[in-house]
């Protein structure tokens, strides 16, 4: 394999980590969620072992990241959103308006503390 598709594979692995751990899940938990064996999602994650399409389609539909982001480093550094602040998006459209007034109100109170 060429270094190239090395690196491709280790980035995948690092984002589909990122990803799971994201979403709150445990290895075992995507495991029995993608019908796969713990250590695979083990191998996967460790850039040992290579990901399916189909396999990369389902992990972004379970963490409900895009198969860009997985696939492409690039992609990320070029301004799309980190992961994290997506599932933050998420959740906090799912509150009722005067919770995330509060919710706001908490953040600017911790951005305003200095370290």
């Amino acid at each position: 394999m060429s270094p190239g598709g090395t690196g491709k594979r280790s980035g995948i692995s690092v984002r589909l980590r990122a990803a799971r751990e994201m979403a709150g899940l445990s290895q075992s938990q995507v495991a029995e969620l993608m019908h796969l064996h713990r250590p695979t999602i083990t191998e996967i994650e460790a850039g040992r072992r290579k990901v399916a399409s189909d396999e990369l389609s389902k992990f972004a539909d379970l963490y409900q990241v895009s198969v860009n982001w997985l696939l492409d480093d690039e992609h990320a550094e070029s301004g799309e959103l980190d992961p994290r602040v997506q599932l933050a998006a998420r959740e906090l459209g799912k509150l009722a308006p005067t919770d995330l007034d509060r919710i706001l109100a908490l953040i600017k109170a911790v951005k305003g503390v200095t370290h």
